[in-house]
């Protein structure tokens, strides 16, 4: 009873010792955050698409399964906002990670916790809507082009 009782509490001091890290970690990012990381932090549409272009972007897609078979842009890696974090593995840290939602609360949350991980992340500001705003008629044919010229 005594052993499981120590295990209780050493559990409970475990747990409250890694909920206060990832707390020092919130709190440094938020303490070092300027003007610069306010608009680094941010990506437009037209930008996101250059990228995807050069191939120096990765678009996730953080709408939960439902919402991605809905509709989905092609391009786009679905990882739902709360799998994200056992999900980080499939991400490409050699790219720029650009997180999406069809507006932008989610994306600017998870950009946030992935900022914290130490990824270079960005939000897309106008969100997926805007993306598909953006990517109609002959933008859409230029870019799907330029994607597969660039694909080995």
């Amino acid at each position: 009873m005594l052993a499981a009782q120590l295990g209780f509490i050493c559990l409970l001091l475990l747990t409250g010792s890694v909920a206060t890290a990832r707390a020092d970690v919130l709190d440094d990012y938020i303490s070092a955050f300027t003007y610069q990381e306010r608009k680094d932090m941010k990506i437009s549409s037209k930008e996101l698409v250059e990228l995807l272009k050069k191939g120096e972007a990765q678009l996730i897609d953080i709408r939960f399964a439902e919402e991605f078979s809905a509709w989905r842009m092609g391009v786009a890696v679905n990882i739902p906002i709360n799998e994200l974090p056992k999900r980080l593995n499939e991400l490409d840290r050699s790219k720029i990670i650009v997180t999406a939602c069809p507006h932008k609360d989610r994306a600017a949350l998870a950009r946030m916790y992935l900022a914290t991980k130490g990824y270079r992340a960005k939000y897309l500001k106008d969100g997926l809507l805007g993306l598909a705003e953006l990517l109609r008629g002959d933008l859409a044919r230029e870019f799907v082009d330029s994607l597969e010229k660039s694909t080995p």
